[in-house]
C-alpha cells in the first residue's frame, strides 16, 4: 500500500492560517490544574429557564424535524420585531435568516461577496475570525490599525486610505472584542460620508450589541440614513442571552445580499438546530428583564476589573461595550505573548495576549469579565503579586 504525501493534499491557505491564540491559551489552562481562566468569552450564566423550558418543551412535543432552510418563521418574525424594538431597523422576512451562531453568517456574508483578490477591509484588534475566512474565500485582508488613543475605532480618515479600487467589504465588529470599544451614531455618520459614493459593503457584526454601558445604547449602522442598503448586520443569541452552546445567530439585510447567503447556508448547513430556534423565540419575547439582569452585573464587574487593573499599575482604558477589557503591559517590558506564558506559568492565571487579534494588539492582553466577582479579584491577586515579582 503506497504512502499518502499530505503535505500535497492540504489546501495551501489552510495550512498557512495559524490556529487561534485564544483556544491556544485556554487549551493550555485546561490541562492545568487550580488555573483562574479569564480567557474565553464565556458568560456564566445560566440561559434563562424560560428559554431553557421552551427548548425542552418542543422536545417533549416531538419538534424535532428540519425546519425551513431560512429557519423557523415565528422565530424570523421575532427578530424582525427585535430588530425594529432594539435598533430600529425594519426587515422583512426575506431579509432574515437564522444561522449556527454568529460565526456562520460572518462566514456566508464574506463567502457570498468576496471573490478571487477582492479586498476586505478588516479593523484590528478584533475578534480572529474575520481575516482567516477572508483568505479561505480567495480575498485580500486590508487591515486597519485602531489606535488606542482614538477608544480603537475607526477614523474617516483612516477608512478612506485603506479603501482602493478592489476594495469589496468592510466589516465593522463593534462592541469589539476583544477591546470593548463601540462605535457611536456620529462615528457611524462619519464613515458613511467616506462611502456613500461608493459600492462598498458592510458587514456589521452585533453579536455584542446588548452589552453597552455608561448609557450608551448601540447603534446599529444599518440604522443610518443611506447605510442600510449596503449593510448586512450579523447578531446572535450567544452573549446577550447567555446560549453560547445552543449555536444560534442570524443575518439581515437587503435580499439581493441575503439570497446568495441563503445559497452557501442551503448546501453548507441545511438548518440551524430546531431545538434552539424554539428556544430562542422565547428568548426574544421575555428575556429583556433577564438580559438587563446579566449587563446590569457585568457591569458591576467592569467598573471592579478596570479600578483593578489601573490601580496595580497597568493602564486600562474603560471599555463601553462587549465584556472584555484590554489592558496595557508595556510597561512590563514583556511581548503580550511572554506576560501570557509567564503569567499562567507563575501564577495560574489566563488571559489572551493581544497580538492574537491582530499585530496591533501587542502589547496588551484580552481579559475577560464575564465571570464572578470572587473570580476576578482573586485573578487581580495574583497578577498584582505577579507584577511585584517581575
Amino acid at each position: 500500500m503506497g504512502l499518502i504525501d499530505y503535505s500535497k493534499i492540504i489546501n495551501k491557505t489552510v495550512e498557512e492560517i495559524k490556529p487561534s491564540g485564544i483556544r491556544r491559551f485556554f487549551d493550555i489552562a485546561a490541562s492545568m490544574e487550580d488555573v483562574i481562566s479569564l480567557g474565553v468569552g464565556e458568560p456564566d450564566f445560566n440561559t434563562p429557564w424560560q428559554v431553557r423550558k421552551a427548548g425542552i418543551n418542543s422536545l417533549e412535543k416531538g419538534k424535532t424535524k428540519y425546519t425551513s432552510n431560512k429557519g423557523n418563521d415565528k422565530l424570523i418574525a421575532e427578530i424582525s420585531k427585535y430588530m425594529s424594538r432594539k435598533y430600529s431597523v425594519e426587515y422583512n422576512s426575506d431579509e432574515i435568516f437564522v444561522t449556527v451562531g454568529g460565526s456562520e453568517a460572518i462566514d456566508a456574508c464574506i463567502r457570498a461577496v468576496v471573490e478571487l483578490g477582492d479586498e476586505v477591509i478588516i479593523p484590528q484588534p478584533s475578534y480572529v475570525c474575520y481575516e482567516p475566512i477572508t483568505r479561505l474565500a480567495g480575498g485580500v485582508p486590508v487591515i486597519i490599525n485602531t489606535q488606542a488613543e482614538n477608544d480603537f475605532k475607526v477614523t474617516p480618515e483612516e477608512l478612506k486610505n485603506a479603501i482602493s479600487d478592489k476594495t469589496k467589504l468592510l466589516i465593522l465588529p463593534y462592541p469589539c472584542n476583544p477591546t470593548g470599544a463601540i462605535m457611536e451614531k456620529e462615528d457611524i455618520e462619519k464613515l458613511y460620508e467616506v462611502l456613500k459614493d461608493t459600492n462598498i459593503l458592510v458587514l456589521s457584526d452585533e453579536i455584542y450589541s446588548e452589552l453597552t454601558f455608561n448609557g450608551k445604547a448601540h447603534c446599529s449602522p444599518a440604522s443610518i440614513d443611506g447605510m442600510k442598503e449596503r449593510t448586512v448586520v450579523v447578531n446572535g443569541f450567544s452573549k446577550a442571552f447567555s446560549m453560547t452552546g445552543w449555536r444560534l445567530g442570524f443575518a439581515c439585510g437587503p435580499k439581493e445580499l441575503i439570497a446568495p447567503m441563503l445559497k452557501i447556508h442551503q448546501y453548507a448547513i441545511m438548518c440551524a438546530p430546531t431545538t434552539s430556534q424554539y428556544a430562542a423565540i422565547e428568548a426574544l419575547r421575555s428575556c429583556d428583564d433577564d438580559v438587563k439582569y446579566m449587563v446590569d452585573e457585568y457591569n458591576r464587574r467592569r467598573r471592579l476589573i478596570v479600578n483593578g487593573f489601573n490601580k496595580i499599575g497597568l493602564t486600562c482604558r474603560e471599555p463601553k461595550g462587549a465584556f472584555y477589557v484590554f489592558p496595557s503591559i508595556k510597561s512590563t517590558g514583556l511581548s503580550s505573548e511572554e506576560f501570557c506564558e509567564k503569567l499562567l506559568d507563575s501564577k495560574k492565571v489566563a488571559v489572551v495576549p493581544g497580538n492574537a487579534f491582530g499585530d496591533s494588539g501587542e502589547g496588551f492582553v484580552r481579559v475577560s469579565y464575564c465571570y464572578s466577582v470572587e473570580h476576578l479579584k482573586e485573578a487581580l491577586k495574583r497578577i498584582e503579586e505577579f507584577l511585584k515579582e517581575l
